[in-house]
């Protein structure tokens, strides 16, 4: 085995005048509304609606809360993050705030929008539909089944969220009424063509189905349809109740498993049978409905304070929603609101977010200093533990070059994971905390048992983050506990995750195996020449016959993922050196600033002959081991730590 130190130097003199004007972009309006804060006990609303209207808003959120508290007992409803609603006063002052499609206004009665940190929903007071309500406990749904759930298709998110959606309350408050007809969904299914359930099933949040207009409505339908008829259907022919096979469903397409394998085990059916009852179901114009009698009225701590918010704040809450909502057009409403007020808490972690996300870390953390320097009202108590949490954030990417992470220092790490135990004695209950600290330990290489119980905290606070799963099984990996990791990344392989996990997790799943079957090759080739050496070390006839050469031992030399393949092409600029290696049907680019930080290997004496910058003339056989990138945007999968040059096989 043979070490290559060959350095590779490119100097490059490069210099860049660069001159640029930036428009600066224009200031929002004014607020000339009257905005109002009301925090229930559960919630926090603000909007430009009467005083009035909110705090309706807020009693029905906090009865429908009750009642999920009776009816699913062991539900999770205190979420790890908080939740603001925007209570708009009418259709033309929310129409500005809706999100958008392909450039278009996606026109909604509400939406619920989700965010790591923090998130909202929206509506407007002014109602437009037979059940004023019913977008209220539509969009909470989501909020209760986001922190409940794990991985949860559009149809079955959107089709529960429909049937709660009904929620009445009778009877001195006794009574509980779900799974009414929704009549506009009636009509719609009567009047257009079903989607196939193969093709329901397949839909996902970027699918025309789920945004454009003149389609989704056939979504929004079918999916309450399908999942009012599952739970309250009764029974079909042969006595058999779908509301089991409904469940068992489920949990199936919960593990990851094909929902055509799922579909068939649970209901021991195909898809055009379950379909033809669903059109027989929605014919009959008959519609079950669920009744639930308490022993005692609903009852709920009805106590709300209320106070008048100052432009500065109404403009930091506008500003935030459209930054959560990855809208560029939010800048223009946070410096609205720095302008009138800048020590304003919360419009310095928003924009710290905002320049964090831009790229201008130093920025960044000017803003979140200034978070935490300035007091905090009690409508911005959640920015205080997440200026520190975004600023610990800031710390550790920014030293980072095209997305991948070099090595802390001993002091930025305890800096780092300074400003996080600050974050969780404030909010233990926030899963980035846990999760970001378990990556500096990654990073370091530093305590990885400390990074695995970080990590299995931040799931068991957010079941359905698969992204900390995906880092879980990279621990693993990391520790050589390949049967842990395999069990984690099977669930996220067979496609019922996001396309991009699915990819990474089989690409792990496939590096597994080949170590597997490396590590199985090795022990079976040193069994073979100890065998050997016991029976004899002659030759018959009493030659000398010297015994097998031991092969080297491919094991990890480095902590870091392993891609096998071709290495094709070396391009050398002055960022540093590119490296493309073709593996099967799937091509890796590794960048490395320094290729004085990269370990090489070699176990043949041709690589000093072909390697040069640019393509390979001949490609030769590879094993990288390398550092994952942390952001799916970048161009490059990650940094190398090591390349093994192969014989060919």
């Amino acid at each position: 085995m043979q070490r290559s130190s060959r350095a590779l130097v490119i100097i490059c003199s490069l210099i860049l005048c660069l001159s640029a004007s930036a428009k600066k972009p224009e200031a929002p309006p004014a607020v000339k509304d009257t905005w109002t804060s009301v925090q229930s006990k559960h919630f926090f609303l603000v909007g430009n609606a009467g005083e009035k209207d909110i705090r309706k808003v807020a009693t029905k959120f906090e009865q429908f809360r009750e009642v999920f508290s009776r009816l699913f007992t062991k539900a999770k409803l205190n979420s790890q993050v908080p939740i603001h609603i925007i209570v708009f006063k009418s259709y033309d002052s929310y129409r500005p705030f809706m999100p958008g499609y392909q450039g278009k206004v996606n026109e909604v009665a509400g939406y619920y929008q989700s965010g790591q940190d923090l998130s909202y929903i929206t509506l407007t007071s002014e109602f437009r539909e037979t059940n004023p309500f019913s977008t209220i406990f539509h969009e909470y749904v989501h909020a209760i089944a986001n922190d409940n759930i794990g991985h949860m298709p559009p149809w079955f998110g959107e089709g529960l969220a429909e049937f709660y959606s009904t929620f009445e309350v009778s009877d001195g408050d006794r009574k509980v009424l779900l799974g009414k007809p929704i009549a506009h969904h009636v009509y719609l299914l009567r009047e257009n063509k079903f989607l196939p359930l193969a093709r329901l099933f397949a839909v996902d949040h970027n699918s025309p189905e789920y945004n454009e207009q003149d389609k989704k409505g056939v979504f929004y339908a079918q999916s309450w349809a399908l999942v009012h008829y599952l739970m309250l259907g009764g029974n079909v022919k042969g006595g058999v109740r779908r509301h089991p096979q409904f469940l068992k469903f489920l949990q199936l397409i919960g593990t990851g498993a094909p929902v055509g394998e799922c579909f068939q085990n649970a209901f021991e059916t195909d898809f055009a049978t379950v379909e033809k009852e669903l059109r027989d179901y929605i014919g009959r114009n008959s519609y079950p409905v669920q009744n639930i009698t308490f022993d005692q009225k609903l009852e709920f701590d009805a106590t709300m304070q209320s106070a008048p918010i100052s432009e500065a704040e109404a403009q930091y809450h506008l500003g935030d929603l459209l930054q959560h909502s990855n809208r560029t057009d939010c800048e223009t409403y946070l410096q609205r609101a720095l302008q009138l007020d800048p020590n304003l808490t919360g419009a310095h972690a928003s924009m710290g977010m905002l320049r964090m996300r831009q790229g201008k870390l130093d920025e960044a953390k000017t803003h979140f200093r200034h978070a935490l320097s300035s007091d905090s009202t009690a409508a911005e108590k959640p920015s205080n533990y997440l200026a520190h949490y975004y600023y610990a954030f800031t710390l550790s990417r920014e030293d980072a070059e095209n997305n991948v992470i070099r090595p802390y220092s001993a002091e930025k790490a305890e800096a780092i994971r300074a400003e996080l135990r600050k974050a969780i004695a404030l909010n233990p209950e926030f899963a980035e905390s846990y999760d970001l600290m378990a990556f500096v330990n990654i990073v370091t290489g530093e305590q990885l048992d400390e990074a695995v119980t970080m990590l299995r905290r931040a799931i068991a606070l957010s079941p359905s983050r698969q992204d900390f799963v995906m880092k879980l099984a990279h621990v693993y990996l990391r520790q050589q506990k390949l049967d842990e990791a395999r069990r984690l990344l099977e669930p996220m392989a067979r496609g019922n995750a996001d396309p991009q996990m699915v990819e990474q997790a089989q690409s792990l799943l496939d590096s597994i195996a080949r170590q597997l079957k490396m590590q199985a090759e090795y022990e079976a080739a040193l069994k073979a020449s100890g065998a050997d050496s016991r029976a004899s070390s002659t030759a018959p006839g009493g030659n000398e016959s010297p015994l097998p050469a031991r092969r080297p031992l491919m094991r990890r030399r480095v902590e870091g993922e392993q891609a096998k393949g071709q290495l094709t092409a070396m391009e050398c600029t002055d960022k540093g050196v590119t490296l493309t290696v073709k593996a099967n049907d799937r091509t890796f680019k590794f960048h490395a600033e320094n290729l004085d930080r990269v370990q090489f290997i070699t176990y043949t004496t041709d690589v000093g002959k072909q390697l040069d910058c640019g393509p390979l003339k001949d490609p030769l056989p590879v094993i990288v081991t390398y550092r994952s990138s942390t952001d799916a945007r970048s161009k490059f999968d990650g940094e190398p730590l090591a390349v093994e040059f192969m014989k060919p096989e």
